[in-house]
């Protein structure tokens, strides 16, 4: 499949391990993509839960994806500053359709202030069971948590400063020709 350029338009769809669609997001902007990360944003972009349930996102976030790393981050900006999700979650796949991957519960969550959460250890545990997680997906998990707070801690990629200023004024630019 072609990649998408920048200025393009993509869905995103999050599934569980099970197979089920867990959460949709709609009209994605992509800033960038390589062979191997793929950088767009969310901006007031129609989200819709495996419910039904539809919602709106309010700030605008720069969405970072890897085919490498068992997580993807989000990046929030807010007037106070940026917060972070973290999902572990497969490393994504592109088909026609949607950038695609596999959430596996747990999240990390970095506030404004520098604070982090590791969000949702009790649900992992139960889909852990329930889904039947193979043991070297726990673990792979459990590393990629590692690399994600080391690059937390050392403000690697997405947690630069820089690159959000980068990428949001980039955003900026090709919202406002």
């Amino acid at each position: 499949m072609k990649l998408p350029k920048e200025g393009d338009f993509i869905t995103i769809q999050s599934y569980k391990h099970d197979g089920s669609l867990h959460r949709t997001w709609r009209d994605t902007m992509v800033l960038k993509t390589t062979e191997n990360a793929l950088i767009g944003v969310n901006d007031h972009t129609l989200v819709t839960e495996n419910d039904g349930r539809r919602w709106v996102t309010r700030e605008p976030a720069i969405v970072y994806f890897h085919k490498k790393y068992w997580f993807n981050i989000i990046a929030m900006i807010r007037d106070n500053g940026v917060s972070y999700y973290c999902n572990l979650a497969s490393p994504y796949v592109l088909d026609g359709e949607a950038l695609k991957y596999i959430d596996y519960d747990l999240d990390v969550k970095v506030f404004s202030d520098g604070e982090k959460r590791l969000l949702d250890v009790d649900e992992y545990e139960v889909h852990k069971v329930k889904m039947a997680y193979p043991s070297d997906i726990d673990y792979i998990l459990k590393e990629n948590v590692k690399v994600l707070v080391d690059w937390i801690k050392h403000k690697k990629g997405p947690f630069s400063e820089a690159y959000i200023k980068i990428w949001y004024k980039r955003y900026l630019e090709l919202k406002n020709r």
